[in-house]
């Protein structure tokens, strides 16, 4: 019998091939050490080729990447930029390392992701306000594919930048009338890409992030891939002797690091299959309690179920918070689903649009109740952190590991 283990939300996993290591130990035998090398160079063609998307910069996270994304657009004090409001904080910090003013906007049910009339509806209101964003960040969240048709549609209407956070959903496909009906990767369809490696993303390189630009004016791409790659790198001119003009960053992802990726990247497709494989076991096996849904798969899109996520209703027996509590006393991680950065006390005086039934623009105050659960209100977002959970998606895990978790779960029920 396998003995009981820790089991993790998710963790890094790497090849049993050992790809990370023979390309970490060809920089030790080339003494490229040294941040810069071969492994950072092909790294960034390498996961350009697989994901259709030309110029890209290997950086030091997502969250460098986004960073910079904002810069190359020229966002900076004074400017608004519109944010999904149920994702990670490193999608919405950054507005502020750039001295800008965050706006976020709310979900929908059928993507988890930016609505796009909440989208149209906050473009409206800051266009008669003269405060046009300079940029809209979508999220993909949890793999989870934007309705990127409307999205763009309504980006392109209003002439404004989009950067598509793929932070967790490199490997995520769509398919729709903006991409002439042909399956298209995450990541691919914003003016800017953005894709994380932290420890616990589908593939991982420990820690760093790629930054594509995907404008059509292939020269312009370039050149802006460019002037990311000067600032990345303190934003040293050439010159014989350390010159600086403006100022930079130390924002390069690292020759070592890299070939942890490089190795990654060969067994990316493998990953997303598991993922897929448990998110369809917990489908399977936990459907049918009663008031236990998963996380919504549109048919024109494939997800790659970076982590598979589950929302409880009012009726159900157990809660969220129910669920985790069980699962940590077998030693099994799970944790909320993010919590929406409206409702975070750091952005408490930022602006957030949402709609009502009448598709009306409506802000925070259209949804505060009086007791709310965990800080949550009654928007798309705040509902679907109040009653969601992330389970165990480590590509690690067996079927004994899962049959471990859904039974605990299913106890709840009994």
């Amino acid at each position: 019998m396998k003995e009981k283990q820790h089991i993790f939300l998710a963790s890094p996993h790497m090849s049993k091939e050992g790809y990370e290591k023979y390309y970490i130990e060809d920089a030790f035998a080339k003494n490229f050490i040294a941040p810069l090398g071969e492994n950072v160079i092909e790294f960034e063609k390498e996961l350009g080729a697989k994901v259709g998307a030309r110029a890209g910069a290997a950086l030091s996270s997502g969250t460098a990447a986004i960073q910079l994304a904002l810069m190359s657009l020229g966002v900076g004090a004074g400017d608004v930029v519109f944010a999904q409001s149920l994702t990670f904080s490193a999608s919405a910090n950054p507005i502020t390392y750039v001295g800008a003013e965050p706006v976020f906007i709310d979900s929908d049910y059928e993507t988890w992701n930016m609505s796009p009339a909440a989208l149209e509806v906050g473009l409206k209101k800051y266009r008669a306000m003269g405060r046009l964003p300079k940029a809209v960040i979508v999220v993909h969240l949890y793999g989870l594919m934007a309705d990127m048709d409307e999205i763009t549609r309504i980006c392109a209407q209003y002439g404004v930048a989009l950067i598509e956070d793929a932070a967790e959903a490199l490997g995520s496909t769509y398919t729709g009338a903006c991409t002439d009906n042909v399956q298209k990767y995450a990541g691919t369809f914003g003016d800017y890409g953005i894709f994380s490696f932290n420890g616990n993303k589908i593939i991982t390189t420990s820690g760093g992030g790629m930054l594509f630009c995907n404008i059509a004016d292939e020269k312009e791409a370039d050149r802006r891939i460019a002037k990311v790659r000067f600032w990345a790198t303190q934003s040293r001119d050439a010159a014989r002797w350390y010159e600086h003009t403006e100022i930079g960053y130390n924002f390069r992802m690292s020759n070592i690091v890299a070939g942890i990726g490089r190795g990654q990247l060969k067994v990316l497709d493998a990953r997303v299959e598991k993922k897929r494989y448990i998110y369809e076991y917990y489908r399977r096996e936990l459907g049918g309690l009663f008031g236990f849904s998963m996380m919504p798969l549109q048919g024109h899109t494939q997800s790659n179920c970076w982590l598979s996520a589950a929302q409880l209703s009012e009726e159900a027996p157990a809660g969220p918070l129910d669920i985790i509590e069980a699962l940590e006393k077998d030693d099994v991680e799970s944790r909320p689903v993010w919590k929406p950065m409206h409702l975070q006390p750091v952005f408490s005086n930022c602006d957030f649009v949402a709609v009502d039934g009448d598709g009306r623009c409506v802000g925070r105050e259209a949804f505060r109740v009086a007791d709310s659960r965990m800080g949550a209100d009654t928007s798309v977002s705040g509902t679907l952190f109040c009653h969601g959970i992330c389970l165990p998606s480590d590509t690690k895990m067996d079927d004994g590991d899962l049959a471990r978790i859904c039974e605990v779960i299913k106890s709840l029920w009994r």
